[in-house]
């Protein structure tokens, strides 16, 4: 069985999207609720290290706390978002999967795609009816 965890928002629809091309694949992933179970700031730290995104990259813009805090500013530190980001888990953008052959922000929720190691094992239509795999588990490219 190939390990894959899921830090997921199950209010969220692209979020979602990326847990059913997980299961598609044939792999039950593990699945963290980051908003009820944050991550520690050391795993932040490397997820963030493992997408080579920066902190900024990972920093949810629309959502309320980034605008109350004023974090558009660039004045704010690596650390000094960290700390705002474990404070309000939903300043960390989602979903970020991590398999075998990497880590990364699944937005789209096609993105997971490149880092699933099993093929999808079927079809499959996102939540706004959009059909993303066909019925032999090939990716329906737009």
């Amino acid at each position: 069985m190939t390990d894959i965890t899921i830090y997921h928002n199950p209010a969220c629809g692209t979020s979602r999207n990326t847990l059913a091309l997980i299961r598609n694949s044939g792999v039950e992933p593990t699945v963290i609720h980051y908003l009820e179970t944050p991550p520690t700031r050391d795993d932040l730290k490397k997820l963030i290290a493992d997408m080579a995104t920066g902190v900024r990259g990972l920093l949810r813009k629309n959502t309320e706390p980034y605008a109350q805090l004023g974090l558009a500013d660039d004045r704010f530190s690596d650390d000094e978002l960290l700390d705002a980001m474990l404070a309000h888990p939903i300043l960390i953008n989602r979903p970020i999967v991590v398999t075998p052959l990497g880590t990364r922000l699944c937005r789209p929720s096609e993105q997971v795609l490149d880092i699933l190691p099993d093929p999808q094992r079927g079809a499959l239509t996102k939540e706004d009816g959009e059909a993303v795999i066909d019925e032999n588990g090939r990716r329906i490219n737009r």
